[in-house]
């Protein structure tokens, strides 16, 4: 059985890679820490740190052992939450993970107050993450539902999904662009013109994605910048640097010097999907479930 104590003290060591630095933060010492730790890798029959000198580092089955050990650890804590707040007779509570989209379309917000109204004695612990660890979270039982921009593989056996929403992309051009005001625009006018990409996902193939799917509306993009997310787009566009597709929802009230064009012959659209174990293990999370179901827009 894990000694959650060596797995903590396996973590701080991994993080800080100094045997030193990890005592102090754990308030020990130094030579019990690394006892712990030499016993933790005695009993897994596994090499966790490679030692240099002053220099500690994780193995490649070390840095494999350390994201399983921050799950574990994130599970504990939050179980041993749930049971004080069940002695307590609170209802426990609810491990919601959301990337950005989830916040700016205004879906988890509503779903959140919804929430409050419904039973306000509720906690609500929010992680924002990439798509692949909900995924995780969901499957080590450390979130209850996870808010992603894309769906668990549909021969999961373990997640479920549903579509929550498609958000429309739209064209923004810096204002007094030429093509702020032109009526009818066609793809020929958007080729060759100097164009910031937004990321859209954590895929490493996102920039072809994104070329692609502009070629396939037809046209080119001239890419000058990439932008990690919508807000950022909106600043360069607005500075002058270039066009891009944004999604409505973030172009609602837009800021000055930005021009928003709808592309009705262009169908992309950014999603946002509901991803949740197939297994309810409170009634709490099912209900939540339904009301986030029910705070997409028809």
């Amino acid at each position: 059985m894990l000694d959650l104590r060596q797995l903590r003290y396996f973590v701080a060591v991994a993080e800080t890679e100094h045997v030193g630095r990890a005592a102090e933060q754990l308030h020990i010492s130094q030579s019990p820490l690394s006892r712990q730790i030499a016993q933790l890798e005695k009993e897994l029959g596994l090499v966790l740190f490679e030692r240099e000198r002053q220099r500690i580092r994780l193995t490649s089955d070390g840095r494999v052992f350390l994201v399983e050990a921050r799950a574990l650890l994130t599970h504990a804590g939050r179980l041993e939450n749930l049971g004080r707040r069940l002695g307590r007779g609170e209802e426990g509570g609810l491990c919601v993970g959301y990337v950005p989209d989830a916040m700016h379309t205004g879906l988890l917000p509503a779903a959140l107050r919804t929430l409050r109204l419904e039973r306000p004695g509720i906690h609500v612990a929010l992680y924002g993450q990439r798509s692949a660890e909900q995924f995780e979270g969901l499957r080590q039982r450390s979130l209850d539902i996870a808010l992603v921009q894309e769906p668990p593989a549909e021969d999961d056996p373990d997640l479920r999904s549903a579509l929550l929403l498609e958000d429309p992309l739209l064209l923004v051009a810096p204002a007094g662009h030429p093509l702020a005001e032109k009526a009818g625009l066609v793809p020929e006018d958007l080729d060759g013109q100097p164009w910031i990409a937004v990321e859209s996902s954590h895929d490493p193939g996102w920039r072809d994605a994104f070329v692609a799917s502009c070629v396939a509306a037809g046209f080119t993009p001239d890419i000058a910048l990439d932008a990690a997310e919508p807000l950022t787009a909106l600043g360069l566009v607005a500075s002058g640097f270039g066009l891009a597709l944004v999604q409505r929802s973030m172009v609602r009230s837009t800021a000055p010097g930005v021009a928003v064009r709808e592309l009705p012959w262009h169908s992309g659209s950014a999603r946002l999907w509901a991803a949740w174990h197939r297994v309810d293990l409170r009634p709490v999370v099912g209900a939540f479930r339904a009301t986030v179901l029910d705070a997409a827009p028809a």
